[in-house]
């Protein structure tokens, strides 16, 4: 009698979720450093517009810390100057 295959997942077994190349760590991950934080880095202000275009997009938006590589701190600082900007019809 032919034995069946059985579903599911055991602890020896890796799911397919696992043997993807996307869910696996990276291994040469590295971490870029904030152009805001840096000695001599330009202070955020919603004065200083040519500092605040650099960070929106063609459109206006505000561009995220993963593509401008802004801490989380600085981030803050500036979308408040980019809305403060906005408000007062410097951008």
């Amino acid at each position: 009698m032919p034995s069946k295959k059985r579903v599911g997942n055991k602890r020896g077994n890796q799911s397919n979720f696992a043997k993807l190349s996307i869910f696996q760590p990276n291994k040469y991950k590295f971490k870029k450093s904030c152009p805001l934080s840096l000695k001599g880095a330009p202070e955020v202000d919603y004065k200083n517009i040519k500092l605040l275009k650099k960070y929106m997009s063609e459109n206006g938006k505000i561009l995220p810390s993963r593509i401008t590589n802004v801490c989380q701190k600085k981030q803050r600082e500036l979308s408040l100057s980019i809305k403060r900007a906005r408000n007062l019809a410097l951008i």
